[in-house]
């Protein structure tokens, strides 16, 4: 399925308002895919699009939908369109649906209006060939258009029956004998969809995954929900070998075999009266923390941030996998990447990669927001509460605690983290299917109106010294190769503090601090209380239209 979320212009006019109310007003955008849409504009030139999608809800049945003035205007067929035209079918004309509605394809959960599956089972471009003025046409009770689809072809002509005052208009549909008429013709004959080549069965049995058109088949098909790691952490053996090992060493782990280095330098200071943390106990960390944190990285190019030389020293961002990797460690070859650009990537889809990236020197982890099966959609929207500095921690709290009452307004999931540094970041579960651009609209839209409950406190501008101080809600990581410190990440800090998510409630303890978990602490917390982040990982949930 291809669902899109777009914020819902105000329309300059009630006849524009009345185009899709009907439509949204059927439907609860945070439970199904099916695209809310943007504020309709008139259609240009003669030629206009139109689909017809197989959709087997109560009862199977073909949507037939017609691109007019900004909308599709669309009519039920029980027993389909057809090429022949000695047959007459009936039609029912439904409410306009948004032009995002030509690609949907997918299920359309129970207990939702329409609920059920939907191909494409024809798309094309079609022309009125007896007026200029479509939707007058319409409004008169009648229809004539022609088609050029992969499918359908020819004259057609849409004729009402009555002059129904209420309910449902009922009409007729049927082609006139041309050269493209073909007597017999039945729709059931061709059961598939001309976008993916699968039935309505595939569809139904595979509701996970998202065909994309437009773009190579091998990448065309994409998993929605792929299935999460469940790997078992170090055992009592592993560990107590790594802690036997000298200054430098081959460790097996998770059944590979790595060559470690350094084990006894001190990779972050030591924070309070704690002694450092050194490299040792970084990859004692990777290694238990890798199945809770394998989630949140499977599937993603990761952005190492490397502090070879410790968490006191300047770091620096890498990228590309060095030729010197193992061939055991996951990898993904960039299709798009420019002259100059990273072309391969560490995946971090088995737990020893983790372990393999920490002794390399990365001190934190940034997984990508998408997946390298679809690098171009992401799965999260982010929201990044970046303090200024004159931004008090409690002035943070109070930016988040708004953050989860607009949340809670709009009915939409989230979950925060502490960034294990200054800020609260807040992770947005999304299906598969809006672009970058979408999310980072969506999100923005969200936080201008949180921002306008506390303008003292917030900054719009880029550049941190045009900020006073202020903090910044930063939309702007909403885009490809940008990416937020993953999940239990640690953060080159004093102390080794870790990116560690929360509860909601918890933004009311007293306790709560940014850095307030470190390497030392946080598996003892995950223990006792789980992984709070884990409703981040359903990746079901579609963006209401924000008004």
């Amino acid at each position: 399925m291809t669902p899109r979320t777009r914020d819902t212009v105000t329309p300059d006019t009630p006849d524009e308002a009345d185009a899709l109310d009907t439509y949204r007003s059927m439907r609860d955008f945070t439970r199904t895919a099916e695209p809310a849409g943007a504020a309709p504009e008139p259609s240009d030139g003669p030629e206009r699009r139109f689909v017809v999608q197989r959709h087997r809800a109560r009862r199977l049945h073909y949507d037939v939908r017609f691109e007019i003035d900004g909308v599709l205007v669309s009519w039920a067929v029980p027993k389909g369109p057809t090429l022949d035209p000695a047959a007459r079918r009936m039609a029912v004309h439904v409410e306009d649906h948004p032009l995002e509605y030509e690609a949907f394809e997918g299920v359309i959960p129970h207990g939702q209006y329409g609920g059920g599956d939907v191909i494409v089972w024809d798309r094309g471009t079609w022309r009125p060939y007896k007026t200029d003025d479509p939707a007058a046409e319409v409004r008169d009770g009648q229809l004539h258009a022609e088609l050029s689809g992969e499918r359908l072809r020819g004259k057609f002509l849409l004729v009402r029956r009555d002059d129904a005052r209420s309910g449902k208009e009922q009409w007729l549909m049927f082609h006139k004998r041309d050269e493209h008429a073909v007597d017999g013709w039945d729709a059931e004959d061709h059961p598939t969809s001309v976008v993916s080549g699968r039935t309505n069965d595939e569809v139904a049995a595979a509701p996970d995954r998202l065909w994309r058109s437009g773009v190579p088949a091998d990448r065309a098909e994409v998993e929605t929900h792929p299935a999460v790691p469940d790997v078992a952490g170090p055992s009592d053996d592993e560990l107590a070998a790594l802690d036997d090992l000298g200054a430098s060493g081959t460790w097996e782990v998770f059944g590979r075999r790595l060559r470690v280095t350094n084990l006894d330098k001190e990779l972050f200071p030591g924070r309070d009266d704690e002694p450092p943390v050194t490299k040792r106990e970084l990859l004692r960390y990777a290694a238990r923390i890798a199945p809770v944190a394998l989630p949140y990285l499977a599937g993603r190019p990761l952005n190492m941030h490397r502090f070879p030389q410790g968490a006191a020293t300047r770091g620096f961002w890498h990228k590309q996998l060095p030729d010197h990797a193992p061939d055991w460690v996951p990898r993904w070859d960039r299709p798009d990447a420019d002259p100059g650009e990273s072309t391969t990537y560490l995946v971090v889809d088995e737990p020893a990669a983790l372990v393999w990236a920490a002794n390399f020197g990365a001190l934190e982890w940034h997984a990508w927001t998408s997946r390298t099966s679809a690098p171009d959609l992401p799965t999260y929207a982010l929201i990044d509460l970046d303090p200024g500095t004159s931004t008090a921690w409690e002035d943070v709290l109070l930016l988040a605690r708004l953050h989860r009452d607009a949340f809670a307004h709009v009915g939409v999931q989230a979950f925060p983290k502490l960034t294990g540094r200054r800020g609260i970041q807040v992770w947005v579960p999304v299906t598969v299917g809006p672009s970058f651009d979408e999310t980072r609209a969506w999100v923005e839209r969200l936080s201008r109106t949180v921002g306008k409950v506390v303008p003292d406190l917030v900054s719009w501008r880029w550049e941190v010294r045009e900020r006073g101080g202020q903090a910044r809600l930063d939309y702007t990581q909403n885009a490809i190769n940008k990416t937020l410190v993953a999940p239990y990440s640690p953060r080159a800090a004093a102390g080794a503090p870790v990116s560690a998510p929360i509860t909601w409630d918890e933004l009311d303890e007293p306790w709560l601090r940014p850095d307030a978990f470190t390497v030392r602490t946080v598996l003892e917390r995950v223990a006792e209380r789980g992984d709070p982040f884990r409703g981040a990982l359903t990746g079901d949930q579609v963006l209401p239209p924000l008004r």
